[in-house]
């Protein structure tokens, strides 16, 4: 499978010193509402995206831990950069649905993590992708999951 438009910008971006914070901004730029939770993408290859969101107080809920919402941006923003990095040639896609499982308080810059949990593949017609994301704190335990399903089809 040959690198989407997405990944060879993203190789391109990151050679250069800020190359993640860059690219990080530029995917706000393309998608502006992503940019409130302020993301770093750190890692972007076919099949897995990687990205932090830092603890702010603007992202706190009532009792000082990250809130569920912010939790969700930085699923389908993974989720989203993942599954567009990873398409086959002439598909596209859109979120179609969000599970999402509280486990643990969030504090603390969280680092989410998307992978496909069925292989990416062209096809004739549409199909719904399930992409699992991880949310760990800075321990590195998983204070949340989501299952976002995935509007796969061919481009018209």
């Amino acid at each position: 499978m040959s690198d989407t438009p997405l990944l060879r910008l993203y190789r391109k971006f990151t050679r250069w010193p800020a190359g993640h914070w860059l690219f990080s901004r530029a995917v706000c730029f393309k998608a502006p509402y992503f940019g409130t939770v302020s993301p770093r993408l750190t890692v972007l290859e076919n099949g897995r995206c990687e990205a932090t969101i830092p603890h702010k107080r603007r992202m706190q809920n009532h009792i000082g831990t990250v809130h569920a919402i912010a939790l969700c941006n930085l699923a389908e923003l993974v989720a989203g950069v993942m599954t567009d990095a990873s398409l086959p040639r002439g598909m596209r896609w859109i979120p179609k649905g969000m599970t999402v499982q509280y486990l643990k308080r969030a504090v603390g810059t969280q680092r989410g993590v998307a992978t496909p949990m069925v292989p990416l593949v062209a096809a004739d017609t549409g199909y719904d992708l399930p992409v699992n994301v991880d949310v760990f704190d800075p321990a590195g335990e998983k204070v949340f999951n989501a299952v976002i399903t995935m509007w796969v089809s061919p481009r018209r």
